[in-house]
C-alpha cells in the first residue's frame, strides 16, 4: 500500500489529546463550501432538530462540536440560547466571523464560542456550565473523529462521561454516528448526506483498516465539485476538491451499551435513524440517539 494510504489526519492538533482533521486548513475550507450555507440544510433535519429540543423544553444548548457554527446559528435563529464549542480553531474561525458579522442581533451578541476539548470538558468550560444544560448535542458524525488511541474506547468513554456532566438532572444528549457497521459490510458511504442539501459533493471513497482482524479505522476521501467557487490556495486545477478525514468505526451495539453505561441502565434512550423510527426504514445512513441524564 502506498505511503500517503496511511495518512489519517492533517498534521496539527487544536488540543492535546484531540486530533485536529481540519488543522490544516484546507479540510476546514472546503467543508466550509460543503454545508457553509445555512440554507442548504435539509428540511427534515430542522425539523427534527427543533422540534425534538422543543418538546423536551430544552432552552440552552451546548453545541460540542459546532464546526463552522452551522447548526449552532440555526439554533440561534429559532430562539435557543446557544454555547458553541470545537477543538478546531480553523473550523471555529467561521463560527466567530458568523457572529462578527451578525453582532448587532441580540442572541449573536450573546453567543458564546470557545475551543475546548472533549477529554477536559467540564473543567475546560466549567465556569459557562451554571446549573447544567437543557441539552448537549453532538452531531454529524463528529464524535467518531476521536480515534481509539488505546483500543479500549477509554478517550470516548471519558468523552462522553463528560458530555452528561454538563447536563442538568432531567436534560438530554443528542449524539450520532455513521452507519458504520454497514460501511465495514459493504466498504461503501452514501455520498448523500441527510442533514445538507449540498450539490457541490460527487463521490466519497471508503476505506477500512483492520488492526488485529478488527476494523480499527475507516477513512473517507471526499470529492467535492467546487468550479463554482472560483480558484485560490485550497481549490484544485480541475475544480475538484478532494480532502480525507479519518473516523473510529463505531458500531451500534457497543455505542449503545457505551451511553447506557455512562447514563445508567435505566436511562431513557432512543434511537432514529435518518431522523425516523428504526421500524421505518431498513439501513440508515446515520444513527442519531437520545439519551436522558437521570441524576
Amino acid at each position: 500500500m502506498a505511503e500517503n494510504s496511511f495518512r489519517t489526519r492533517s498534521l496539527g492538533t487544536a488540543v492535546e489529546g484531540v486530533r485536529d482533521q481540519y488543522a490544516d486548513g484546507k479540510a476546514a475550507k472546503v467543508w466550509e463550501i460543503f454545508i457553509g450555507d445555512q440554507n442548504s440544510r435539509t428540511k427534515n433535519y430542522r425539523n427534527f432538530l427543533v422540534d425534538l429540543l422543543r418538546k423536551k423544553g430544552c432552552k440552552r444548548i451546548l453545541d460540542v462540536a459546532c464546526g463552522t457554527g452551522v447548526d449552532s446559528i440555526m439554533l440561534l435563529e429559532e430562539g435557543f440560547d446557544v454555547v458553541s464549542i470545537d477543538a478546531s480553531d480553523k473550523m471555529l474561525k467561521y463560527a466567530l466571523k458568523a457572529r462578527w458579522n451578525r453582532r448587532k442581533e441580540p442572541a449573536f451578541d450573546n453567543w458564546v464560542i470557545e475551543e475546548a476539548n472533549w477529554l477536559t470538558l467540564h473543567e475546560d468550560i466549567e465556569q459557562i456550565i451554571g446549573k447544567g444544560f437543557d441539552a448537549v448535542i453532538c452531531l454529524g458524525n463528529s464524535f467518531a473523529h476521536m480515534l481509539d488511541s488505546y483500543g479500549d474506547q477509554r478517550d470516548q468513554k471519558k468523552a462522553m462521561m463528560n458530555f452528561k456532566k454538563c447536563l442538568r438532572p432531567g436534560g438530554i444528549l443528542l449524539i450520532d454516528h455513521r452507519n458504520y457497521d454497514d460501511a465495514i459490510e459493504t466498504g461503501y458511504t452514501s455520498a448523500k448526506s441527510v442533514y445538507y442539501n449540498s450539490n457541490h459533493m460527487i463521490d466519497i471513497k471508503t476505506t477500512v483498516m483492520y488492526t488485529c482482524g478488527k476494523p480499527s479505522l475507516v477513512i473517507l476521501d471526499y470529492f467535492l465539485d467546487t468550479s463554482s467557487f472560483g480558484k485560490n490556495e485550497f481549490i484544485n486545477e480541475d475544480s475538484i476538491s478532494e480532502f480525507r478525514l479519518s473516523y473510529y468505526p463505531h458500531r451500534l451495539k457497543v455505542f449503545n451499551q457505551m451511553l447506557l453505561n455512562t447514563f445508567g441502565e435505566n436511562a431513557y434512550h432512543e434511537i432514529y435513524g435518518d431522523f425516523k423510527s428504526l421500524n421505518e426504514i431498513e439501513n440508515p445512513a446515520f444513527y442519531i440517539h437520545f439519551i436522558q441524564k437521570t441524576d
